[in-house]
């Protein structure tokens, strides 16, 4: 059977990040826009569709890892949604070691938690490229410039901003896109389905052009051919800096930043932009080493659809309903 999607349109992707930065309210909205829900759960009232043990519906928290699937325009996005309890480290652990990228997310509050520099460093040891989300913009002391300190000071990461905020708060209604130079704000009454792009307001026009510079000088660092036309002074397209970006994303090398609240509805669909753009795809992967069933030899897979079949089985629950 002829494959649906093509493995450089697959992503297989992790949410992760300290209790209560928004993991799976965020994967929810994902969901949401791709089409998969037609209402979006929400996890204070205990319907949030990746919580599907009792126990989280109670207790408004992730314990166990859970999967699921989207189709992004013609895109296929994976996603694991993982808890953020210190108590339950080892079952993101084992999540990560089958991501092929992930997004972080970072409360615009809290900044950076000690869970989240703790699922960091256990993505960095599995060499996982990631996306960071500042979330909950609109929450009273948001600060996205404060955040994106913490990242640089904790993390040892090169985040690389690529939208900043319009307001912070109750006064919070969009984003600004510094790749396209255009800010984006979002319909109330769709729940954010429906969005609106214009030109950035006169007021961001400084800032945005500041962080734009350093968007192109980050770029300019991992390609050759936009150092030098960064150098002329030659205009650099948004197309070239999506390529460059990802390529620095998958060698480890940058973190693209985002920013919105997923709660408020805002900035979701630019992050899948994001997933699309620059995390990578399972061909980006490249080989990978594993041992034949009741065998000790080692051998090679790359991902390619005439390889034999392999799979790490990173996941095993009991169902009390089925047999066995």
């Amino acid at each position: 059977m002829p494959r649906k999607f093509s493995l450089e349109a697959t992503r297989n992707i992790g949410i992760a990040a300290h209790i209560d930065a928004g993991k799976t309210t965020t994967t929810e909205r994902i969901l949401f826009y791709a089409g998969r829900l037609h209402r979006m759960g929400e996890v204070h009232e205990g319907t949030a569709t990746m919580d599907w043990m009792e126990q989280e519906r109670e207790r408004g928290i992730t314990i166990t890892s859970a999967a699921t699937a989207c189709r992004v325009d013609e895109h296929r996005i994976n996603i694991i949604d993982t808890p953020g309890h210190v108590d339950f480290t080892a079952e993101v652990e084992r999540s990560l070691r089958v991501l092929d990228g992930a997004i972080g997310i970072f409360c615009a509050v809290g900044g950076v938690e000690p869970q989240s520099e703790t699922v960091w460093r256990q993505a960095d040891k599995y060499r996982v490229p990631r996306i960071a989300f500042v979330n909950k913009m609109d929450r009273n002391g948001a600060d996205f410039y404060h955040v994106l300190r913490m990242l640089e000071d904790r993390l040892h990461s090169k985040f690389v901003p690529v939208q900043l905020p319009i307001g912070s708060g109750e006064t919070y209604t969009g984003l600004v896109d510094l790749v396209e130079m255009k800010a984006v704000t979002y319909e109330e009454s769709s729940q954010g389905a429906r969005f609106f792009v214009d030109e950035v307001p006169d007021d961001l026009m400084e800032k945005a052009l500041q962080y734009r510079e350093k968007l192109l000088e980050a770029v300019a660092d991992f390609d050759d051919h936009l150092l030098n036309k960064f150098l002329e002074g030659e205009p650099i397209g948004a197309d070239e800096i999506r390529r460059a970006l990802r390529q620095a994303t998958i060698a480890l090398k940058a973190v693209p930043v985002c920013c919105g609240s997923s709660y408020r509805h805002k900035g979701v669909q630019q992050l899948l932009d994001a997933v699309v753009h620059y995390l990578p795809s399972p061909a980006d992967v490249g080989e990978v080493h594993g041992t034949l069933p009741d065998s000790e030899e080692v051998v090679v897979r790359e991902a390619r659809d005439d390889e034999p079949f392999a799979a790490l089985a990173f996941k095993v629950m009991t169902d009390p309903f089925v047999g066995g």
